[in-house]
């Protein structure tokens, strides 16, 4: 039979080529291991960088690398807050302003409070 003769096989159920002839990237075995106390090995070539961290075949949990450095820390940005935003507008000394012009208007009663007709409390 000729190389080329078509055998009766599903299409891409196996391959027929071998590995004669073929020389290997040279690897190295790194262990990761889990919280969940699951221990597994990982091959990779020499030239590679290893991860720290890989995912456990057996759990799914984060692995990390056995004997090797954690994960580096991700520098965040600390949540800026509604106080952090207004201060980028304003001063301290603007603040105390308004807050005694707001103030005085609310103990004057100069603001005119639209009271709905169904409410029975009265204004002070």
């Amino acid at each position: 039979m000729s190389e080329r003769a078509l055998r009766g096989t599903r299409l891409g159920a196996t391959s027929y080529e071998t590995d004669r002839g073929i020389d290997l990237a040279p690897r190295q075995t790194v262990e990761y291991a889990c919280r969940n106390g699951h221990r597994f090995e990982m091959p990779f070539s020499v030239e590679a960088e290893i991860p720290p961290e890989w995912e456990c075949r057996a759990c799914g949990q984060t692995a990390l690398l056995v004997d090797g450095e954690g994960p580096e820390e991700k520098t965040t940005k600390p949540a800026r807050t509604h106080w952090d935003m207004l201060m980028e507008r304003r001063t301290l000394e603007e603040l105390e302003e308004v807050l005694a012009e707001r103030l005085a208007v609310l103990r004057s009663g100069a603001m005119n409070i639209a009271v709905h007709p169904r409410d029975n409390r009265k204004s002070a």
